[in-house]
Formats: structure tokens, C-alpha cells, sequence
């Protein structure tokens, strides 16, 4: 078999799109290995590299705010918490889904910047809470303005009612793939 032949992409796929990077990679596997239904990559391959591209999308918009990803999870749970805007580290780990060290880092980096604050727990006078200060409060409320938009923007490249179809399917999966905790 020539190069070429090797090479040759399929013109237009099933639903008359224009093949994709996955298309390619899983022809090829399909050549090379015939008795192999590699038809799951069309699904896991793309939901990777749309999400490693969402991710970058993403990002971006956290440096916009001098955030790190971390930083804007952080900041975001403790301000999804309503008044007094507070967590223990421990909290924390589990809404942000790192370990108790991460989350002390993250913090640390918070606490310097004066976007949080270290207290003494009113729950338990030996525990600490991590609470978003007045500043934290203004950065995470201009970030997350701007993540929504960026997110309606992302989204708008998609018709409405794929959207929601999206939406479900993905909800159903996330649901069989991890228990959802008991508060956001």
C-alpha cells in the first residue's frame, strides 16, 4: 500500500461533516487494527480535545483576572457559599475535588494576593476557616461575569437544541461516573 493510500482521509463522514483529526486517527487504526471497533474514540477522543481546547479558552479568561484555574475554583466555591463566605481547608479539598495540600497552597497564594483570609473557625475555636476578603469578593464577581460570557460564547458555536441534548447526556454519564456531593 502506497503512502498516499495510507494517508487518504474519509471525505465526509456520516452525518456529512468535514472529517476531523479523530476521523483520521481512527481510520488509521482501523487499517492497522481491522478486528478492533475503535468507534469509542469518536466519542472519548473528541470529548478530550474539546475539552483541552475549552480548557485554554478558559484560562485565558482567568489570566484576564490574574487567576490561575485554581486560584478561580478556590474563590468561586467560597463565594457560592453566601455570607460569611467561608470554608474550612478540609471543605475546600472536597468542593474543589484537590487534596487538603493543594487547596493549602491555593490559599496561600490567595492570602498573599489579600483576596482571602485566615479565621479562627467559629464552629471550632482550633479550626481555621478560609474566608473571601472585600477584594476576593470583587475579583471573583468580575471573573465569573466574564467566565459566563466566555461560556455563552463557547457555547453559541453549537445550535440551541444540541446544546441541550449535550447538556443531558452528559448529566446521565457524569451521574453513572461520580456520587455528586451533598452542597455545591
Amino acid at each position: 500500500m502506497s503512502t498516499d493510500e495510507r494517508t487518504t482521509t474519509p471525505r465526509s463522514t456520516a452525518d456529512g461533516a468535514r472529517p476531523d483529526r479523530l476521523d483520521l486517527i481512527m481510520a488509521a487504526w482501523a487499517r492497522e487494527r481491522p478486528e478492533l471497533d475503535v468507534t469509542p474514540q469518536g466519542v472519548i477522543g473528541r470529548l478530550h480535545r474539546v475539552a483541552n481546547h475549552l480548557t485554554d479558552e478558559l484560562l485565558a479568561v482567568y489570566q484576564e483576572h490574574d487567576l490561575t484555574e485554581g486560584d478561580f475554583d478556590v474563590l468561586a466555591t467560597l463565594r457560592r457559599t453566601g455570607p460569611p463566605y467561608a470554608r474550612s481547608c478540609g471543605e475546600l479539598a472536597e468542593h474543589t475535588l484537590v487534596t487538603s495540600g493543594g487547596v493549602s497552597k491555593r490559599v496561600d497564594r490567595l492570602e498573599r494576593a489579600g483576596l482571602v483570609a485566615r479565621h479562627v473557625s467559629p464552629a471550632d475555636g482550633r479550626g481555621r476557616d478560609v474566608v473571601l476578603t472585600t477584594a476576593g469578593r470583587i475579583v471573583i464577581d468580575q471573573a465569573f461575569a466574564a467566565h459566563i460570557a466566555n461560556e455563552h460564547r463557547l457555547l453559541a458555536a453549537l445550535d440551541p437544541a444540541d446544546v441541550t441534548a449535550l447538556e443531558g447526556i452528559l448529566r446521565r454519564w457524569l451521574a453513572r461516573l461520580e456520587e455528586p456531593p451533598a452542597t455545591a
